[in-house]
């Protein structure tokens, strides 16, 4: 009797809080088995559908979610979210909100549980937004949308965010060892990202948060001026030094787009003064130094790049910046420069990072036969 006792004390106790996962989706019954495997670990599952045509809904509801329709028009993902965060009920502690292309690594709610305490309001946590072809992570940031039930709602048309409304600041913690690994559909549509940024603007004129990505909106489509003049804009009224030196390095690829080379460079020079414990800018100016065949400028950008040890994850980070390139160019540059010995200390870091290109393996060789013949 004691020892039942004890069982049902520890099950008690293992778990404090009452936690609800919730998502909007559309068409995404590709990954409904996936997502339920690892958001099963909730005391429950509540899922907004937003008009799907497949069997999305069905998979859910057999998985054991609780699935509700909100086919509204014109569609916006914060009014989604909210509706979906109006459905959760009200004695849930905590909600992890996370959308169905999202994987949390299993065992998340030990170390939710863990790290958060009464007075908790936000959890934080690594998310790994791409990978690699081995599979390592390739970009990643802290992400922030695990939050207590009540004092947040949903805001911005796209690109949307967790606003905190309740009194006094915020008290939030992030949750070591939380990890969302983010797989999406790669062929899925996101023409849409493009007007409801322009509705973000057009709402929110003050935010330059939304300049930030109107202008990377622009980039991606190619709308070189628009991009330039967005993200001009964002620099009138951001402090945040990341997130400026990302927005003066898309304004530098702008020009480079436009054929301006000496202000792309001018902005990629600014980029790294903004921020110069990040190894973006310096090895988008390696890029250059590389088209140019600059060696000497290679070699500077491509070392002060490596002697960046760690990321910061609180802006996204390139894959370049932190894959076998930066190793590449030093080596590259070394050898130009008659450092064939050096250049062998790099490629060794290069070929370690990216084991089966080709490519790094023959210059190696080259290196090599270089450094016997004293080039």
């Amino acid at each position: 009797m004691r020892f039942i006792y004890i069982l049902l004390l520890e099950a008690i106790m293992k778990f404090k809080y009452k936690v609800c996962a919730y998502a909007i989706c559309k068409n995404e019954e590709q990954f409904v088995d996936r997502w339920m495997d690892h958001v099963c670990e909730a005391d429950l599952v509540i899922v907004v559908d937003t008009g799907s045509t497949d069997s999305t809904i069905e998979k859910l509801r057999q998985r054991g979610a609780i699935v509700y329709s909100y086919d509204i028009k014109p569609f916006r993902f914060d009014y989604s979210r909210n509706y979906c965060l109006e459905l959760i009920p009200e004695d849930v502690d905590i909600c992890v909100s996370s959308d169905l292309d999202d994987v949390i690594e299993t065992g998340w709610r030990e170390k939710l549980e863990n790290a958060w305490q009464k007075n908790t309001t936000r959890g934080l946590y690594l998310y790994n937004w791409s990978f690699n072809d081995d599979g390592t992570p390739a970009v990643q940031y802290t992400h922030q949308r695990i939050h207590s039930r009540h004092n947040f709602h949903w805001i911005y048309p796209t690109h949307e965010v967790l606003e905190y409304t309740g009194q006094g600041v915020e008290n939030q913690v992030f949750i070591e060892g939380l990890v969302y690994n983010h797989y999406p559909d790669r062929s899925k549509d996101r023409s849409l990202n493009l007007p409801l940024l322009e509705i973000a603007v057009s709402e929110f004129p003050n935010d330059p948060r939304n300049y930030h990505y109107l202008g990377r909106e622009y980039m991606y489509s190619e709308q070189w001026d628009k991009c330039i003049t967005a993200l001009l804009k964002y620099l009138e009224m951001s402090e945040w030094d990341e997130e400026r030196s990302a927005s003066m390095r898309f304004i530098a690829r702008a020009y480079g787009k436009l054929g301006n080379k000496a202000e792309q460079k001018k902005w990629l020079y600014k980029a790294i003064a903004e921020a110069v414990y990040l190894r973006e800018p310096y090895m988008e100016s390696a890029f250059i130094a590389y088209e140019e065949k600059n060696w000497a400028a290679l070699y500077f950008f491509a070392a002060e790049a490596l002697n960046i040890k760690n990321k910061t994850l609180r802006y996204v980070n390139e894959v370049f910046a932190w894959d076998y390139t930066p190793y590449d160019f030093a080596a590259l540059a070394c050898h130009n420069l008659g450092m064939s010995e050096k250049a062998i200390v790099y490629s060794i870091e290069a070929m370690k990072l990216a084991p089966d290109n080709q490519r790094l393996k023959t210059n190696h060789h080259f290196y090599e036969e270089a450094a016997k013949l004293g080039k």
